[in-house]
C-alpha cells in the first residue's frame, strides 16, 4: 500500500491483488497530473462526470472526496475493461468509507442500459490499447454535448500522434500540454455536429490452415483484446499442440483472450465442458462470441470475468489452458502468470494438467517445477515452449 497525495486529501492506495513483492503503485505521474489540473481549474459544479480507463482507482476515489464545489459530481461512474482494476477501486473506495459514491460499469455495461445518458465532464486514462479507446470513445460519444469538458492523461510514452487523432475524429478538435513529470494532458472540444465514421469493432477475421480443430475457422474479437487482428504465434503452437483427450473433461481456458483455445478444446473433444475466463470483459465477451460461432451447440461452456481461476471451486477441473501475459500496463512482471498458475493448481484435481504456452526466456518451467513438481516441454519452436504440469494427488500418510 502507497500513500498518494491529492489536491483533495491523501489516500492509501492498492492494486488487486495486493502483491507483497512487487514494488509498483496504483497511481502515477499521469493520475497526478490530471488531478492537480482539475483541482486549479475545476468545471462547474454538477452533472455526470465519467472516468474512462481508470486503472486502480487512483482517479475515481480521488474524485469522491474533492469538495462539490470544485468537481462536476460528486458520484462519478468509472468505465472500466479490468475485473482487477474494478476490484483495486472497490478496495480503495471501501477504505474511505466511499464504496457508495461511485457507480463502476464495465466496457460491456457502458453501452447498454447502464450508460449514462449524458457526460458533463469525461476523464480518460489514456489505455496502452488504441483499439479499446475508439471503441469506447464511440460508445460514450452518443451522450457527450457541446459543453462537455474532456480531459485525457497518460504518460508520455502512451500518447502519441494516433490517440490525438482518435479525439478529433470520434470527439472533436483536440490539443495537448506540455509535458509535466513524463505525463501530459489531452483537451477535447466536443463537436455535436462531427460526422463520425462507424465503430470498426468487434473484428472477425478467418484463421490459417494447419492450427488443429480451428483451422479456417472465423474467431471474434472485441477492442482491446491481446492480438486482434491476428493469430499471435504461441497460440499457435499451443494449438497445433493440444492434449488429446476424450470424455466428459472440464476444461477452463485461463485467461482465454478471443477464446480460441478454448473453442479448439470443445470441437476436439464435444463431450467436454469448457470455462472461458480472463479478467478483461472485452476478452470474455469475444470468447463467448467466438465459441458460439464454432462450437457444437451441446457442448457445454461458461463466460467468466474473474481474477484467474480464484473463483473455480478447488478440484474440480481435468486440463487447463493458459497464455498468460506478461506486462501489466506499462510495467514487465511476472506477477499475472504466477496468479494463473497458482490458482490453475488449486482448480485442478488430482491428475489434472495445467498446459501453458510462453516466451522461452521466461523460465516458466521453473516456477512450474517448484508449484506442480513436475514439468515437461511438450512442443518448442525458436521463440516459444509449450509445458505440461500435472497435479499430483497427496501422498498417503
Amino acid at each position: 500500500m502507497y500513500r498518494f497525495s491529492t489536491p483533495f486529501g491523501d489516500l492509501d492506495l492498492t492494486r488487486y491483488p495486493q502483491e507483497p513483492r512487487e514494488q509498483l503503485r496504483a497511481w502515477d505521474a499521469a493520475d497526478d497530473y490530471l488531478l492537480r489540473h482539475l483541482a486549479e481549474k475545476a468545471p462547474a459544479a454538477g452533472g455526470t462526470t465519467v472516468v474512462l480507463g481508470d486503472r486502480w482507482g487512483a482517479l475515481t476515489t480521488a474524485l469522491t472526496t474533492a469538495p462539490a464545489t470544485a468537481l462536476a459530481g460528486r458520484e462519478p461512474v468509472q468505465v472500466s475493461d479490468s475485473y482487477l482494476g474494478q476490484q483495486a477501486t472497490r478496495e480503495n473506495l471501501r477504505r474511505i468509507g466511499a464504496q457508495d459514491r461511485a457507480r463502476l460499469l464495465s466496457t460491456r455495461e457502458s453501452r447498454g442500459a447502464q450508460a449514462p445518458e449524458r457526460i458533463d465532464l469525461l476523464l480518460v486514462r489514456v489505455p496502452k490499447s488504441l483499439a479499446l479507446l475508439e471503441d469506447q470513445l464511440h460508445a460514450l460519444a452518443p451522450a457527450v454535448h457541446r459543453d462537455t469538458v474532456v480531459v485525457g492523461t497518460g504518460m508520455v510514452s502512451e500518447i502519441h500522434t494516433s490517440t490525438l487523432a482518435l479525439f478529433e475524429r470520434i470527439l472533436g478538435p483536440t490539443v495537448t500540454s506540455l509535458a509535466v513529470r513524463k505525463a501530459r494532458l489531452i483537451f477535447c472540444t466536443p463537436d455535436p455536429d462531427l460526422a463520425r465514421a462507424a465503430n470498426p469493432w468487434p473484428l472477425r477475421y478467418a484463421l490459417p490452415d494447419g492450427i488443429g480443430p480451428m483451422s479456417g475457422r472465423t474467431v471474434t474479437n472485441h477492442a482491446g483484446v491481446f492480438c486482434a487482428d491476428r493469430l499471435d504465434v504461441g497460440t499457435r503452437l499451443l494449438l497445433a499442440n493440444l492434449p488429446q483427450r476424450q470424455g466428459p473433461d472440464r476444461v477452463i481456458d485461463l485467461g482465454c483472450g478471443n477464446g480460441v483455445v478454448g473453442t479448439a478444446a470443445a470441437l476436439a473433444n464435444p463431450a467436454s465442458d469448457v470455462l472461458f475466463t480472463d479478467e478483461s470483459h472485452q476478452a470474455v465477451a469475444s470468447a463467448e462470441a467466438t465459441f458460439r460461432d464454432n462450437a457444437d451447440p451441446a457442448t457445454a461452456a461458461e463466460f467468466l470475468v474473474a481474477d484467474a481461476a480464484a473463483g473455480v471451486p478447488a478440484g474440480s477441473a481435468d486440463l487447463v489452458l493458459n497464455n498468460p501475459p506478461f506486462h501489466s500496463h506499462r510495467a514487465t512482471s511476472d506477477s499475472s502468470a504466477r496468479r494463473m498458475f497458482a490458482t490453475a493448481r488449486a482448480a485442478l484435481r488430482p491428475g489434472g494438467e495445467l498446459w501453458v504456452v510462453g516466451n522461452r526466456h521466461l523460465g516458466y518451467h521453473v516456477r512450474l517445477r517448484r508449484l506442480f513438481g513436475n514439468c515437461e516441454v511438450v512442443a518448442s519452436d525458436p521463440r516459444f515452449v509449450v509445458l505440461r504440469a500435472v497435479r499430483r494427488a497427496p501422498r498417503a500418510r
